[in-house]
Protein backbone atom coordinates (compact mmCIF):
# COMPACT_ATOMS: atom_id res chain seq x y z
CA UNK A 1 0.00 0.00 0.00
CA UNK A 2 2.80 2.39 0.90
CA UNK A 3 4.56 1.97 -2.48
CA UNK A 4 1.22 2.48 -4.26
CA UNK A 5 0.74 5.71 -2.32
CA UNK A 6 4.25 6.93 -3.13
CA UNK A 7 3.74 6.15 -6.82
CA UNK A 8 0.31 7.80 -6.81
CA UNK A 9 1.63 10.96 -5.16
CA UNK A 10 4.46 11.23 -7.69
CA UNK A 11 2.03 10.66 -10.55
CA UNK A 12 -0.46 13.21 -9.23
CA UNK A 13 2.03 16.01 -8.78
CA UNK A 14 3.72 15.33 -12.11
CA UNK A 15 0.42 15.03 -13.95
CA UNK A 16 -0.99 18.17 -12.38
CA UNK A 17 2.03 20.20 -13.44
CA UNK A 18 1.91 19.11 -17.06
CA UNK A 19 -1.80 18.77 -17.82
CA UNK A 20 -4.36 21.47 -17.52
CA UNK A 21 -7.91 20.47 -16.49
CA UNK A 22 -9.02 21.10 -20.08
CA UNK A 23 -6.52 18.61 -21.50
CA UNK A 24 -7.31 16.15 -18.72
CA UNK A 25 -11.03 16.40 -19.46
CA UNK A 26 -10.48 15.09 -22.99
CA UNK A 27 -8.98 11.94 -21.49
CA UNK A 28 -12.02 11.12 -19.35
CA UNK A 29 -14.29 8.21 -20.02
CA UNK A 30 -17.81 8.86 -21.19
CA UNK A 31 -20.19 9.23 -18.30
CA UNK A 32 -17.59 10.63 -15.88
CA UNK A 33 -18.81 13.94 -14.44
CA UNK A 34 -16.63 16.89 -15.43
CA UNK A 35 -14.96 18.69 -12.57
CA UNK A 36 -14.80 22.43 -13.09
CA UNK A 37 -11.79 24.67 -12.58
CA UNK A 38 -13.63 26.32 -9.68
CA UNK A 39 -14.16 22.93 -8.02
CA UNK A 40 -10.46 22.13 -8.39
CA UNK A 41 -9.52 25.48 -6.87
CA UNK A 42 -11.93 24.88 -3.98
CA UNK A 43 -10.59 21.36 -3.36
CA UNK A 44 -6.97 22.57 -3.44
CA UNK A 45 -7.88 25.33 -1.00
CA UNK A 46 -9.55 22.86 1.38
CA UNK A 47 -6.59 20.53 1.10
CA UNK A 48 -4.20 23.41 1.87
CA UNK A 49 -6.14 24.13 5.07
CA UNK A 50 -5.52 20.55 6.25
CA UNK A 51 -1.74 20.70 5.84
CA UNK A 52 0.24 22.03 8.81
CA UNK A 53 3.10 23.22 6.58
CA UNK A 54 0.81 25.38 4.45
CA UNK A 55 -1.91 26.26 6.95
CA UNK A 56 0.47 28.29 9.10
CA UNK A 57 1.93 30.40 6.28
CA UNK A 58 1.37 34.13 6.29
CA UNK A 59 0.32 34.07 2.65
CA UNK A 60 -2.74 32.02 1.81
CA UNK A 61 -1.51 31.48 -1.73
CA UNK A 62 0.32 28.32 -2.73
CA UNK A 63 0.47 26.72 -6.15
CA UNK A 64 -1.65 23.65 -6.74
CA UNK A 65 1.45 21.57 -7.39
CA UNK A 66 2.96 22.76 -4.08
CA UNK A 67 -0.23 21.82 -2.23
CA UNK A 68 -0.27 18.36 -3.85
CA UNK A 69 3.42 17.82 -3.12
CA UNK A 70 2.99 18.87 0.51
CA UNK A 71 -0.06 16.60 0.76
CA UNK A 72 2.02 13.65 -0.42
CA UNK A 73 4.81 14.53 2.02
CA UNK A 74 2.33 14.84 4.87
CA UNK A 75 0.65 11.52 4.07
CA UNK A 76 4.08 9.84 3.91
CA UNK A 77 4.98 11.32 7.31
CA UNK A 78 1.68 10.08 8.77
CA UNK A 79 2.36 6.59 7.40
CA UNK A 80 5.81 6.65 8.98
CA UNK A 81 4.34 7.80 12.29
CA UNK A 82 1.77 4.99 12.23
CA UNK A 83 4.51 2.45 11.44
CA UNK A 84 6.67 3.79 14.28
CA UNK A 85 3.79 3.69 16.75
CA UNK A 86 2.88 0.16 15.68
CA UNK A 87 6.49 -0.91 16.25
CA UNK A 88 6.49 0.67 19.71
CA UNK A 89 3.21 -1.04 20.59
CA UNK A 90 4.60 -4.38 19.36
CA UNK A 91 7.67 -3.91 21.55
CA UNK A 92 5.47 -3.04 24.51
CA UNK A 93 3.30 -6.08 23.84
CA UNK A 94 6.34 -8.35 23.99
CA UNK A 95 7.08 -7.14 27.55
CA UNK A 96 3.70 -7.91 29.13
CA UNK A 97 1.65 -11.04 29.84
CA UNK A 98 -0.19 -12.19 26.67
CA UNK A 99 -3.38 -12.86 28.63
CA UNK A 100 -3.56 -9.51 30.40
CA UNK A 101 -6.23 -6.91 29.63
CA UNK A 102 -3.44 -4.50 28.59
CA UNK A 103 -2.20 -6.99 25.97
CA UNK A 104 -5.71 -7.26 24.57
CA UNK A 105 -5.94 -3.47 24.27
CA UNK A 106 -2.54 -3.23 22.58
CA UNK A 107 -3.43 -6.00 20.11
CA UNK A 108 -6.62 -4.15 19.20
CA UNK A 109 -4.61 -0.98 18.54
CA UNK A 110 -2.09 -2.77 16.33
CA UNK A 111 -4.75 -4.45 14.18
Amino acid sequence: MHSFLTHSCSYLTTSFRFYSPIIMSSRRSAGTPRITDDQIIELISKLQQLLPELRNRRSNKASASKVLQETCNYVRSLHKEVDDLSDRLSQLLSTIDDNSPQASIIRSLIN
